[in-house]
């Protein structure tokens, strides 16, 4: 079964690229200077770009997690990161995690596109079976982020992880292939430009629209 590879993955209003520290890391450290942003984070804030340059030169390489850089599309600054992570070929299993949205991201159509760009590249790609999303039972954004996006409720792992010297309790959600074609429907009426005003204001919301 195939890896994910470091691909380059195209939209409308943002594109994904692989990570790389050079050219990404001064545009992110910028933007991801409020420390909320890294609450809920396995690492960060940084208190300098250095740190932070040094911390992306060590994943930029890695293999899982597989890290890529999501760019504005039109303007090509960097607007945030993710990873597929917790790579199992044997089982067509992956996690999209290590999620970073800067505000220039966060709220945007091109936050949804950039999940739904990674969620089709390992349906229909990579042909996986189990696609997950994990986060502390703590963080509702999360949460609520992942029923908008179509992934399914399935439980909370109690003390399943010490992150930053606290408990975290981990809620686990998954899509699976064989909800692919609805969820990739709802994904593309929503992202259509007909589905938005005159002022970028969208008609109808995403979570009405999974079957």
């Amino acid at each position: 079964m195939t890896r994910p590879e470091r691909v380059v993955l195209e939209g409308r209003h943002v594109k994904i690229v692989p990570l790389h520290a050079a050219a990404h890391a001064e545009a992110l450290y910028a933007g991801s200077r409020d420390a909320e942003l890294w609450r809920y984070l396995f690492n960060g804030p940084y208190t300098d770009e250095a740190e932070f340059r040094a911390w992306l030169e060590g994943r930029e390489n890695l293999e899982d997690p597989l890290f890529f850089t999501i760019l504005d599309a039109p303007s090509g600054a960097p607007a945030g990161y993710c990873s597929l992570m917790r790579i199992e070929p044997a089982h067509r299993v992956i996690e999209v995690g290590n999620i970073l949205y800067l505000p220039s991201l966060q709220r945007t159509v091109g936050a949804t596109e950039a999940m739904y760009l990674l969620a089709r590249y390992v349906f229909e790609e990579l042909q996986y079976r189990r696609y997950e999303w994990k986060c502390n039972v703590l963080n509702a954004p999360s949460r609520r982020a992942a029923l908008r996006l179509g992934f399914r409720f399935e439980g909370i792992f109690r003390q399943h992880m010490i992150v930053k010297g606290q408990n975290r309790d981990t809620a686990w959600y998954s899509m699976l292939d064989t909800e692919w074609e609805d969820r990739k429907l709802a994904f593309e009426k929503w992202l259509d430009p007909s589905n938005f005003d005159a002022e970028g204001s969208q008609k109808t919301a995403l979570n009405s629209l999974h079957r």
